[in-house]
């Protein structure tokens, strides 16, 4: 890929926002060898703090994730490319385990287990296997096909690459600079035949698009340690709790619906603190807390599509609380959509907002 920063050339994109929306933006346009420079932006940080697990069932309702399979499919293949890429592991296998509290979630759980849209991903088996500080009397039901990303090291790695081709701007991205033409837009000294707005709950300060109902839910996550505890699976009940090695594991998640900060709380300290006795036995110290406002939707379903009068003005926003399972899809679903004019979706499509515009 050639690396212009000067109007003597015409870019095919400019991306604002580096987080997981953005480098899946980023990388889409890599492989169909598009010319392009990401502005980091730095709007928000939910990408880093995130727990950055995939998962088809919704456990709280055993229901299906939208367009699950398509989903994981996608996934699967774009982190495998950029393991090659980078030289780097981010995305590990692991099994998802539901602990059953009683004979009636066992029961709840082989209901689920026969619908057809839910079997290939609920096991029928129920594991007895013995965890060292964890007391399950009931067992665990299991999640297939699930896992997690580490999106800190995605995100740090992705970022050191775009920087060595000189294709990361760590500079805040000045929306009043941004002129719009016909056929093309213009940044400083940048031109480029579209822009994507990948800012996350950023969003907010976006002229273009901050009238779309972007509602933002904060969470809180742990980073803890525990000597007592020999977890080697993805244990998800009221919270989720991850293994990362070396006795430490990430707790997490809060939802807050009206605390748009990402500063940590003694609120939602104290709510994962309970939520964790519930499940272990053992003792344990908190090593981090950290806090993020997630990208959320009132329809849950992402933010994609063209501005109503810019036609080279574009969005990748809305992917929530499932982002490393829908940014990849979406990214190509925005991508087809640019280059091919393949329709989006109603469901994803910003269209259905166009009242509010």
């Amino acid at each position: 890929m050639r690396v212009f920063f000067s109007y003597k050339f015409m870019l095919d994109y400019i991306i604002v926002g580096s987080g997981l929306a953005g480098i899946a933006f980023a990388e889409t346009l890599f492989q169909n060898e598009k010319e392009f420079v990401v502005f980091d932006n730095n709007s928000q940080n939910s990408s880093k703090i995130a727990g950055g697990l995939y998962n088809p069932v919704i456990l709280k309702r055993f229901s299906q994730v939208w367009n699950a399979n398509q989903q994981l499919e996608i996934a699967d293949k774009f982190y495998k490319t950029i393991e090659q890429k980078l030289n780097v592991q981010v995305d590990f296998k692991l099994p998802i385990y539901r602990k059953f509290f009683s004979i009636e979630e066992q029961n709840d759980w082989f209901s689920a287990s026969d619908k057809p849209n839910l079997s290939p991903f609920l096991s029928t088996e129920i594991v007895h296997k013995k965890y060292t500080g964890i007391e399950s009397p009931f067992g665990y039901g299991e999640v297939l096909h699930t896992g997690y990303v580490d999106t800190v090291v995605l995100l740090n790695r992705y970022h050191e690459f775009l920087k060595n081709l000189n294709l990361l701007d760590d500079n805040k991205f000045d929306y009043e600079k941004l002129q719009i033409f016909e056929d093309h837009i213009e940044y400083q000294n940048l031109k480029a035949k579209h822009i994507v707005f990948a800012e996350g709950f950023g969003m907010h300060s976006n002229p273009f698009f901050n009238y779309l109902p972007l509602d933002g839910t904060k969470g809180e996550l742990f980073i803890i340690k525990s000597t007592g505890l020999d977890l080697d699976v993805i244990m998800n009940t009221s919270v989720f709790i991850l293994p990362l090695g070396n006795h430490l594991y990430k707790v997490g998640a809060t939802y807050n619906w009206n605390d748009k900060t990402a500063t940590p709380t003694a609120e939602g300290k104290h709510e994962l603190l309970e939520r964790i006795k519930e499940i272990l036995s053992c003792d344990f110290e908190i090593i981090e807390h950290s806090a993020g406002v997630r990208p959320t939707v009132k329809d849950r379903r992402p933010l994609l599509g063209t501005h109503s009068k810019h036609k080279n003005l574009h969005l990748l926003n809305g992917l929530g609380t499932r982002g490393v399972m829908l940014a990849p899809a979406m990214a190509l679903d925005l991508y087809e959509f640019i280059e091919n004019q393949k329709p989006l979706e109603k469901a994803i499509d910003i269209k259905r907002y166009e009242k509010l515009a």
